[in-house]
């Protein structure tokens, strides 16, 4: 009965399918843009803490405070060490004459904390020489033509030489701009600014201090904001959802996404049951039940269902890896819980729609198959 009518079957599967795949692409890109709102925390991987003035909120929102701060957090007991940091935006001239807005990134002069773990050119070590800066790998496909090596390119950063030296294998912050990481002195030469200039302190907490507990202590000792990686990785992410509208608009896309599902499927599954009704009049003057007439359909609409969000879900991951060497969408992934929340959208879609063809069943008089 239900695929005598290949054209409706496949509606069906169709309707759902594309419910799925419309739901769960948008779940995954929306769950992925969010954190890219913590990726300047992600790239640090050697702090624990971080320190700021009271009125910071994200690494791009930030606000610089006096280079004596780094001392007085060094002086906290539990703190194994405390390095500088600093991130402010600038404008590069190009060899081409094109100007481009980027993000500069000062990492510790001796430890290299603050830069990525991972690079695709270079090493680490080329910061030890002069008027140098590393290009994050999505920012170095964004500034360079295709084709084009940038190691070794000379920029005009802030009217002062900088040359390429390395690639670093960086998760690209929510806007994708261009990042150039450098030593923490050199950067304050390279970005002009107040007197107060150091963005971050960056702190590790000693043997038995949890990061926690050592926030608690920093902000009771040096009245500064101190928060472990975790919440302010956090914090980036909330600050997207409270002062953007991508929740509004990806939101409006998963409605969207279901309200077509139910309204596809519904049409479908009740023109099927128009066109079966005879059957089901039959099969209820040979006297099959309302019940076992309700697990019949429960069954078929359970497995368009599983069809439907299965070619949805490979849907997803063929377009997830298909646009895997974009670097717009590097780092992508399909968290685990957005598959679970695409599959209660189909149950309910299913639910819907099968307990509403299930009416016309239930109305149907065992006399029907004789007109």
């Amino acid at each position: 009965m239900l695929t005598g009518d290949r054209q409706k079957f496949f509606g069906l599967v169709f309707g759902i399918a594309f419910s799925t795949l419309l739901i769960t692409q948008q779940l995954t890109i929306f769950v992925n843009l969010l954190e890219r709102g913590a990726s300047g925390v992600y790239n640090v991987d050697a702090a624990d803490v971080w320190v700021m003035d009271r009125v910071s909120r994200t690494t791009d929102v930030n606000f610089p405070m006096p280079s004596t701060a780094l001392d007085r957090v060094r002086s906290v007991p539990g703190v194994a060490w405390a390095v500088p940091h600093l991130r402010a935006g600038a404008s590069v001239r190009t060899k081409e004459g094109d100007l481009e807005g980027v993000s500069v990134i000062g990492v510790d002069d001796t430890t290299l904390i603050g830069l990525p773990k991972g690079m695709m050119e270079g090493s680490r070590a080329v910061l030890e020489q002069p008027d140098t800066v590393v290009i994050d790998d999505v920012g170095a496909t964004r500034m360079f033509s295709a084709g084009d090596n940038p190691i070794g390119e000379r920029l005009e950063l802030n009217d002062q030489r900088a040359v390429v030296r390395g690639i670093a294998d960086a998760m690209p912050s929510f806007t994708s701009q261009v990042t150039l990481y450098t030593t923490y002195s050199q950067a304050l030469n390279y970005v002009p600014g107040t007197r107060n200039r150091m963005s971050f302190v960056l702190a590790r907490s000693a043997q038995g201090i949890s990061p926690a507990e050592l926030t608690q202590r920093i902000e009771a000792e040096t009245g500064l904001r101190a928060r472990t990686r975790e919440q302010f990785a956090q914090d980036g992410i909330d600050f997207i959802i409270e002062n953007t509208g991508i929740p509004l608009n990806f939101g409006i896309t998963v409605v969207l996404g279901f309200v077509v599902g139910v309204a596809i499927v519904g049409l479908t599954f009740s023109l099927f049951i128009r066109d079966n009704i005879k059957q089901f009049g039959a099969l209820k003057a040979i006297g099959v039940r309302n019940g076992k007439l309700a697990r019949m359909v429960a069954a078929q609409a359970g497995l368009v269902g599983m069809i439907g969000y299965g070619l949805g879900v490979v849907g997803t991951v063929a377009f997830i890896w298909g646009f895997s060497a974009n670097p717009t969408f590097k780092g992508f992934y399909i968290p685990w819980q957005v598959p679970l929340l695409s599959l209660a959208a189909v149950a309910i879609i299913i639910s819907l729609t099968g307990w509403l063809a299930l009416r016309n069943v239930f109305k149907t008089e065992p006399a029907a198959v004789f007109r």
